[in-house]
This record gives C-alpha cells, sequence and structure tokens, in this order.
C-alpha cells in the first residue's frame, strides 16, 4: 500500500510517499481502507518531534474515516462506514496517512451519514471537537461567544455549528493578525478581535469562550469573561502544553467556570448525535481545501502558511 511515512522529525520535506507493506488483522484490532482523514497541527507539531512519547519512523495521522476491510469483530462488518479519532493512532502505532490502517477495535466508530468522503473526512476531529466543546459551554440564546483562534478549523467548525442552530447569536473570533479580519467576518463572525502577543486587543467580556490557543492565553482569556461565564479550553495551537504560574484563585474571576473536553470522550453514539445535528441544521461542513495522498507534504506546507482558514483533508 502507499503510505506517509516520516523517518526524522523536520520540516515537510520529511514527508515521505511510499510503499509499505499492508498490515495485518491481529486479535482485537481491524484494518479499515482509509478514504480519507483531516490534517491536524497535532501532527504537524509530532512531524518537528515535539511529540517526546512519538518514535521515528512513525506514519501520522490521528484521525480517519473509512470502511471495514478485515476484522476481529463482530461488531464490525467488514464494508461498514466508520471513523476513528484521537487514541494513540498516529503516534504510538501508525495512523492514517495511508491507504490502510490497522486500529485497535475499541478506537473504531460505525456511523451512520449520507455526507460524501470529503465532507465527511472534514468532520471527526474538528467537528467533533467543536461539537463537544459547545456541550461543555452549555449554549443558551442569549449567549455572546468568543472563539480563540477563530480561524483554524475547529474555530470555523464550531462557528458554523453555532450559526446553524443560532443564526443571530453574536459570534466573536480571535485573530493574530487583522489581515485575516474581512474573511473571517466574510465566514460568519460579527466581530473580529486582535490577539497579539497572547494579549486580546479589547476590554470586552463574554459569557462563553472557546480556547483553542489553550495554555498559552488561558489566564488572559479568563479576564474577558463575565461573571459565571464558563471557559473551554480544547486546543493548544500556541505550542505550549501545560501552565505555569496560574493561580485558579486569583486567576479565574467573579465565579466564571473552566471546563475542557478529554481527547478519550469519543463513542459512536456521540458521533452519530453530531452527525443528526449536522443534518438536522444543514451545518455546512466542507472542507476549505482538498488534497491526494501523494500531496500530503504540500497540505502541511499550506496549514503552515498562516494563510489557512478552516479544515485541510486528504481524500484516497
Amino acid at each position: 500500500m502507499k503510505a506517509i511515512v516520516v523517518r526524522k522529525a523536520g520540516g515537510p520535506e520529511v514527508l515521505s510517499y511510499e510503499d509499505v507493506p499492508t498490515p495485518q488483522v491481529k486479535p482485537g484490532w481491524s484494518l479499515v481502507q482509509v478514504k480519507g482523514f483531516g490534517i491536524n497541527h497535532s501532527e504537524i507539531f509530532t512531524r518537528k518531534g515535539l511529540s517526546p512519547s512519538v518514535k521515528f519512523p512513525r506514519i501520522l495521522g490521528i484521525e480517519c474515516v473509512g470502511v471495514v476491510a478485515d476484522s476481529t469483530s463482530d461488531e464490525l462488518a467488514v464494508g461498514q462506514k466508520v471513523i476513528s479519532i484521537m487514541g494513540e493512532m498516529g503516534r504510538a502505532f501508525d495512523g492514517s496517512y495511508a491507504e490502510y490502517v490497522l486500529l485497535p477495535n475499541e478506537q473504531i466508530y460505525p456511523v451512520q451519514t449520507d455526507l460524501d468522503w470529503s465532507d465527511l473526512a472534514a468532520v471527526p476531529e474538528t467537528f467533533y471537537t467543536a461539537f463537544g466543546s459547545l456541550k461543555h459551554l452549555q449554549l443558551k440564546p442569549e449567549d455572546t461567544i468568543l472563539i480563540r483562534s477563530g480561524a483554524s478549523g475547529v474555530g470555523i467548525s464550531a462557528l458554523r455549528l453555532i450559526k446553524a442552530k443560532y443564526p443571530d447569536m453574536q459570534v466573536t473570533g480571535s485573530v493574530r493578525s487583522l489581515k485575516k479580519q474581512d474573511v473571517l467576518l466574510d465566514a460568519g463572525y460579527d466581530a473580529v478581535i486582535e490577539d497579539k502577543d497572547g494579549k486580546l486587543q479589547t476590554t470586552e467580556k463574554f459569557s462563553k469562550v472557546l480556547e483553542l490557543v489553550g495554555p498559552a492565553t488561558l489566564k488572559d482569556t479568563f479576564n474577558h469573561v463575565l461573571p459565571y461565564g464558563i471557559v473551554c479550553n480544547t486546543g493548544e495551537l500556541g505550542g505550549q502544553w501545560y501552565m505555569d504560574g496560574f493561580d485558579p484563585i486569583s486567576d479565574i474571576h467573579e465565579g466564571a467556570l473552566l471546563t475542557s473536553l478529554s481527547s478519550g470522550e469519543v463513542n459512536s453514539q456521540k458521533l452519530n448525535e453530531m452527525l443528526d445535528y449536522i443534518k438536522q441544521y444543514h451545518v455546512e461542513v466542507s472542507p476549505t481545501k482538498v488534497y491526494r495522498l501523494d500531496q500530503v507534504r504540500e497540505a502541511h506546507e499550506y496549514l503552515e502558511s498562516g494563510h489557512n482558514l478552516g479544515k485541510v483533508v486528504v481524500v484516497n
């Protein structure tokens, strides 16, 4: 089979399009024919050698959509449409940047959907992350929302999910460069705020905040939350995994609440709930860019260019 192999940490040039053996099923694992997958910032971190637990060579890819090709589970039928996300795929074992991927049975989730492969490939990591985070934020029609890192894939997904159900809800996106302001407004944001050196360039406060930059800006985010508002820290786009100097007693103000979305919060029921929501509210899920497997290097370059908006996918 064809796959993208990373043999050493580095830039996009280390993503090598190669022939490799197709994995064989083993007890507790099933083979999935990959029909598509999204490109994620965490895979870029891993490619650069910033994931200490990951050893090379490795086939990256933390999500995929496809069909069951061979299985050791009575609950997974050959030809069944499935999604797999998170867990340790692409990290502890080879991931989805390939024509086939071998996955633990408990990490393969059957789904019912009429979405085509490119649209479905845009859904798993970004839309599921956004959908789960918005549930934790307990949205109400009167809320005012800030999405910190509004141009990111999860940010645009969250915007689309919100506006499909609550078209009049005020949603603000933050962005590191106001050069993207018009693009974000065209995408559906009601306002755009500059995020400069980890500080939001505003005194405005919001009832709910989806924090996608992560520990690098979380302390500043709490300066922009209304009393008893909720912050859901989901992303780590700031490149910082942990926080130093954060004092919950002094840094979380006026009864605000902090929650997060764990990568372990995945199951078929929740995935199908999300797909039903997308269908019910006619959520636009189309990716921004679609590449082939032999173009993964170009996909990484685009995602790192700073010009991206929304989700980038690869379709086999």
